[in-house]
């Protein structure tokens, strides 16, 4: 198998594997809490972010998607043949 076709599958792994981590880190950074009706007020429902799941998430999607370039550069650049063979 040549080196390149690996590296490709490597990386495809790798962006799977970030936006999996990214997937989860924003779900962790979400908490939710119920408060009770009391008295006259009536209940409600207050979402709270975290900033640092947040952060984490952003960057995981980052790295996939310059992972996703890189790849797709070492597939065009693994079907075209390596530049200078004079086709």
């Amino acid at each position: 198998m040549r080196r390149w076709i690996v590296a490709v599958l490597v990386e495809l792994d790798l962006i799977l594997l970030a936006l999996v981590a990214a997937v989860l880190s924003w779900r962790n950074s979400v908490r939710t809490i119920d408060f009770a009706p009391f008295g006259d007020a009536p209940g409600f429902t207050a979402i709270r972010y975290t900033a640092p799941w947040q952060l984490l998430a952003a960057v995981l999607v980052a790295v996939a998607g310059v992972l996703a370039i890189d790849a797709a550069a070492r597939l065009v650049r693994g079907i075209r043949g390596p530049v200078g063979t004079g086709n």
